[in-house]
């Protein structure tokens, strides 16, 4: 049996983003949300909770009758750790070929290949 990825599932993203935002949130509160979006078991959201809780992601206190959850890290930094993640995977540690392929693939509006090209300019 492999031991458990560090890394974010997709689900598990989803319930972070809605963390994020509240900045605190119960498993009552993820649930909700995620239900606006599409039909999800109470069990699920918490067991998911859980696990990102013993991945590092999540800290809980439990207030009166129910736990409430933090984020434990900040979006920034675990957003830099996929994308670095993903360009090692994918793109053998080059970002160049994901930036390539994103304009190619027409991802990027002119504004932003323009913004690219300004935080590239002010690091050189």
């Amino acid at each position: 049996m492999r031991s458990p990825s560090k890394t974010l599932t997709g689900q598990e993203l989803e319930i972070m983003k809605i963390v994020w935002e509240r900045r605190t949130a119960t498993v009552r509160d993820v649930y909700e949300a995620l239900l606006e979006r599409r039909r999800v078991a109470y069990t699920t959201v918490m067991t998911m909770m859980k696990i990102l809780e013993r991945k590092g992601y999540l800290n809980r206190k439990q207030v009166e009758r129910a736990y409430v959850y933090r984020p434990a890290q900040p979006k920034n930094s675990v957003i830099r750790v996929m994308v670095r993640d993903f360009v090692n995977r994918v793109f053998n540690g080059s970002a160049e070929p994901l930036l390539v392929h994103l304009i190619e693939d027409r991802h990027l509006t002119a504004d932003e290949v323009e913004e690219i090209r300004r935080l590239i300019g002010e690091r050189t």
